[in-house]
């Protein structure tokens, strides 16, 4: 069984899947959690599902995660849905490669 750290508590599978049927149901609280716990574990999938679930929280830690991570093809996949944020940090990413190879 795998046990997750949270802001001083423990959270084993069955509390993970408990809070995403929570979080299914529309459960904002969850879903805030959720976003939380996959953006400390940077879980990229998890994050996927809630921002595809409308979570704009899980978005912006999509974002963060993937400009950390220099995740080129995940910013142009945000990008590509619309998304600014994504699009202004892969031009900063784009941007300083050019600089480099100067």
């Amino acid at each position: 069984m795998m046990t997750l750290r949270m802001e001083g508590y423990s959270m084993d599978d069955h509390d993970l899947l408990d809070l995403r049927a929570r979080a299914a149901t529309g459960d904002k609280d969850a879903v805030d959690q959720l976003v939380e716990l996959a953006g400390e574990r940077g879980d990229m999938d998890e994050l996927r599902r809630l921002a595809d679930g409308g979570s704009r929280d899980a978005v912006d830690q999509l974002v963060e995660l993937a400009g950390e991570r220099g995740d080129m093809d995940e910013l142009r996949r945000l990008a590509d849905g619309g998304n600014r944020d994504a699009a202004d940090v892969l031009t900063e990413l784009a941007e300083g490669q050019d600089d480099d190879s100067e």
